[in-house]
């Protein structure tokens, strides 16, 4: 299994620091650079890599190593130094360990995990080689075939790493899919959960009891054909496959734990004056209070908040989409993707958006009507969907079934509103009916949902207001 040691240093490290790292495989062993220099390698006699070394993080956003790696941090600002090893060679992940350890010695801090701290003594790797091309070509893929790269992370929280989303671009432009393999006790960030899409992707968890099932659905998995594929029961048919599901994946567990869930699309048109990230802000503070702690554009989150910055990233990737990770702080759980895309209509941003509650705490539902009014009248709202699902404070997905969450409220912007025929937007077959947001002569409006939060009949209201508005 691949192994990442991660180095936590209040100052960063050095060139000085850095080669006395490369130097845990003694003097003669090779160096080879990646992505424009960004990743530095130690590799074998044939100059393939043994070791990957990220180019350090600036992390200014507090409670992001406690979040996914359950370490302490040093105070904000910080520096994150990421070193993956190579599967199957113990003396890679020696390397990687000594690697981190030296670094933290020579300029103060930890590595994570605290096992995988080694000596400074130079590790012996004479003979030592790995896979050859293509499998080992980038670094974040430990297995390569004709349908899908597999990636295996011995990590608390599968993430969204710059390892990670450089796997899910390379794998996107080979045509293959991705799959995720991860130890029991793994939970996954929500932000690759989202990136994972539909089949041949997922998200493998291993399991004392059954070997392999996803994460996901629960379906147990064998390796064939190439993949990881659901196992097909004894008595399956052709139009009913019959997947056994996971026993640990039907482990649940109700601790009173919620989440409320925003899903929402906004339609900008393009101006050089716009500013993005505004509308997710508006909601944040309606909700909590207070603005999102931290984003960047891969986990964890560097930045301290700023929809300035977040704007000029945009723009200088612009035709292109950018994808974004949003997070909240310590006292209130929270995580957010956004992908901000150029279209024909204008700059769209597209957001989901969660936040934790304990067991004895209450989701500002009162709040919501507010919210949406906000995202209506300042921010181009098109469209918003809200649920509560029961689900984990800290927002992370566990591999055990979970259950869907249930449609509390719908919001239609004020464009859509408008383009609809007669009076339709404003007569429902709901026994509630809409209430409106903004102005009366361009209203947005809001549908709250009667269905019960304790069960499932909310998706029934919210599929009968889909069939009205779409004139079935």
């Amino acid at each position: 299994m691949t192994k990442d040691v991660i180095a936590l240093t209040p100052k960063m490290p050095d060139p000085w620091a850095v080669l006395a790292g490369l130097l845990s495989g003694g003097p003669d062993k090779l160096v080879g650079t990646r992505g424009e220099g960004a990743v530095i390698q130690l590799c074998d006699p044939e100059g393939r890599p043994l070791v990957s070394v990220e180019a350090p993080l600036l992390v200014s956003v507090e409670g992001e190593a406690e979040r996914l790696l359950g370490a302490t941090a040093p105070p904000v600002p910080y520096w994150w130094t990421e070193a993956r090893a190579t599967t199957g060679v113990a003396e890679a992940e020696q390397l990687a360990g000594t690697f981190a350890t030296r670094l933290a010695s020579l300029v103060g801090g930890s590595a994570w995990p605290p096992d995988a701290a080694g000596s400074l003594a130079v590790v012996k790797t004479d003979g030592v080689s790995v896979a050859p091309e293509p499998a080992a070509a980038q670094p974040a893929i430990d297995v390569l075939t004709e349908r899908v790269a597999v990636v295996i992370q011995d990590r608390p929280v599968v993430a969204m790493t710059a390892w990670l989303s450089d796997a899910f671009r390379a794998a996107a432009e080979a045509g293959l899919g991705l799959q995720v393999v991860s130890p029991a006790g793994t939970t996954l960030s929500p932000a690759v959960r989202d990136a994972l899409g539909g089949w041949p992707s997922r998200w493998i968890v291993q399991d004392e009891r059954d070997g392999y099932y996803d994460g996901l659905t629960g379906a147990v998995l064998r390796w064939q054909d190439g993949m990881f594929a659901p196992v097909a029961s004894p008595d399956a048919t052709e139009d009913d496959p019959r997947t056994p599901v996971a026993a640990t994946f039907q482990e649940v567990r109700d601790t009173g734990e919620r989440q409320l869930a925003l899903t929402f699309r906004m339609v900008h048109p393009a101006d050089d004056r716009l500013v993005l990230g505004g509308g997710l802000e508006t909601v944040w503070r309606e909700l909590t209070g207070a603005p999102p702690a931290g984003w960047g554009t891969s986990e964890p989150a560097t930045l301290p908040w700023s929809p300035r910055r977040l704007t000029d990233v945009a723009h200088e990737r612009a035709p292109e989409p950018t994808w974004f990770v949003v997070v909240g702080n310590r006292d209130r759980p929270a995580l957010a993707t956004v992908r901000i895309t150029r279209t024909e209509a204008g700059v769209e941003e597209h957001v989901t958006l969660a936040f934790g509650y304990g067991s004895s705490e209450e989701p500002p539902l009162d709040a919501l009507p507010a919210a949406a009014e906000a995202l209506a009248t300042r921010h181009h709202l098109q469209s918003m969907l809200v649920q509560l699902r029961k689900a984990r404070r800290d927002v992370a997905v566990p591999p055990r079934f979970e259950g869907p969450g249930v449609p509390l409220a719908f919001v239609l912007g004020a464009e859509e509103v408008r383009a609809m025929p007669g009076d339709r937007a404003r007569r429902t077959p709901l026994a509630e009916q809409p209430v409106t947001l903004g102005p009366r002569t361009r209203p947005a409006l809001y549908y709250p949902l009667p269905g019960d939060p304790s069960d499932l009949s909310g998706w029934q209201d919210f599929e009968q207001l889909m069939r009205h508005l779409k004139g079935a």
